[in-house]
């Protein structure tokens, strides 16, 4: 038999985990000085770093920031970015100095989603969508 969770309660562990996560990021592109993007499409997030000026790579040496695949059947997606709606895949930048326009992700477990929000301040909430 296989232990299965309640969705609901999935999406905000899930969602707290992101948001922890996303405030790490945040923090970690000033410290080092590099710009960083997130990007969320289906069950997976993940975060990258900028190689040049046209590329993007995975962090995959860092045990938070490491992409990470949700449970089924939870899921993630971009909401917003400057105030404007976005797309599924959408790189949301971090910027090195700390500047950067307010976010929203949605980690939808069913019936009741929660949206991982940041501000231009970096805080990062998570409430359950009404």
């Amino acid at each position: 038999m296989a232990w299965r969770g309640d969705p609901r309660v999935d999406a905000t562990r899930e969602a707290r985990r992101f948001a922890g996560a996303l405030e790490y990021a945040a923090a970690r592109a000033q410290w080092r000085r590099e710009t960083l993007a997130v990007a969320a499409d289906g069950g997976t997030w993940r975060f990258l770093r900028r190689s040049d000026a046209t590329h993007w790579v995975p962090i995959a040496d860092d045990d938070v920031l490491a992409a990470h695949a949700l449970p089924s059947p939870l899921s993630v997606r971009p909401a917003s970015y400057a105030g404007q709606p976005v797309g599924a895949g959408t790189r949301i930048p971090l910027h090195a100095s700390g500047r950067n326009e307010p976010f929203a992700f949605v980690v939808d477990g069913g019936a009741t989603p929660v949206v991982v929000a940041a501000d231009p301040l970096n805080r990062v909430s998570v409430a359950a969508l009404p």
